[in-house]
């Protein structure tokens, strides 16, 4: 579970991140799910980009890939959110206490 302080550092982080996976009229699929466990893997924090012709809510979406994926939901802004989750071979982000 993620502080205030340590969400507020993931937040300053994935602003200059641009969203490397997409959602759309498919929905969240097991590949999908595949593919966020890589991204995680490698980057530790990815930012998704909800398609509008998806019609799904962006923050039902991210829920549902974090509980899937092991992730924690930091943050929601119009059709993208960001996930985190601490790489076990490729740790790049240094949490703040």
């Amino acid at each position: 579970m993620l502080t205030g302080k340590q969400r507020s550092f993931l937040k300053k982080e994935a602003h200059g991140v641009d969203p490397i996976l997409q959602i759309g009229k498919n929905g969240v699929t097991d590949n999908f799910i595949t593919q966020v466990n890589d991204a995680l893997e490698a980057r530790e924090l990815v930012k998704v980009n909800v398609l509008n012709n998806s019609f799904l809510d962006t923050k039902e979406v991210a829920n549902d890939v974090a509980n899937k994926t092991g992730a924690e939901f930091v943050q929601s802004i119009g059709n993208k959110f960001v996930l985190y989750r601490e790489s076990e071979e490729n740790k790049t982000i240094k949490l703040p206490k």
